[in-house]
């Protein structure tokens, strides 16, 4: 009972980082290129306190269930679809780190600029570009994760 009440944790957080990290994702993106400075500063508000909320205690959970599923199951550490799963959340987590700090940078841009009346300055576009490179690896890094942990394809 308590390896099932685990996975069921586990498979919860991660629909939560996932669907967050997308969802945050989405509505950044969007209303940064909308370029309305006023509503980008009320939602990279709301994306910085979700992702604070949602992913980085997500972040948190999904190793340490995982690790103790495969080691309350049995599994070995070798296997190939548990290393692989490992290395690539952890490219992922390696992706996110910097993308909350540039989300926060955005944020108090964006801010600062709807505060003054100003459009988004040059620093904000520097800030999402490099934004949107280091999601793409992370979104492909997660996906890649989904599929090792429901396949378990012999590595």
């Amino acid at each position: 009972m308590a390896y099932l009440l685990v996975k069921w944790l586990h498979v919860l957080s991660s629909t939560l980082l996932f669907g967050t990290g997308i969802g945050t994702a989405f509505y950044l993106l969007v209303v940064s290129l909308h370029r309305d400075v006023r509503v980008v500063a009320v939602v990279a508000r709301y994306v910085v306190l979700a992702d604070w909320l949602f992913t980085a205690t997500t972040v948190v959970f999904q190793p340490v269930s995982g690790f103790w599923m495969v080691h309350w199951a049995g599994i070995p550490w070798r296997s190939g679809w548990v290393g692989w799963s490992t290395l690539l959340y952890a490219l992922a987590v390696a992706c996110w780190l910097p993308v909350m700090a540039l989300q926060v940078r955005m944020r108090d841009l964006a801010v600062d600029a709807a505060a003054r009346g100003a459009s988004l300055p040059p620093a904000y576009w520097r800030a999402f570009r490099l934004w949107v490179a280091l999601g793409i690896p992370a979104f492909f890094a997660f996906v890649a994760v989904f599929y090792l942990m429901v396949v378990k394809p012999p590595l």
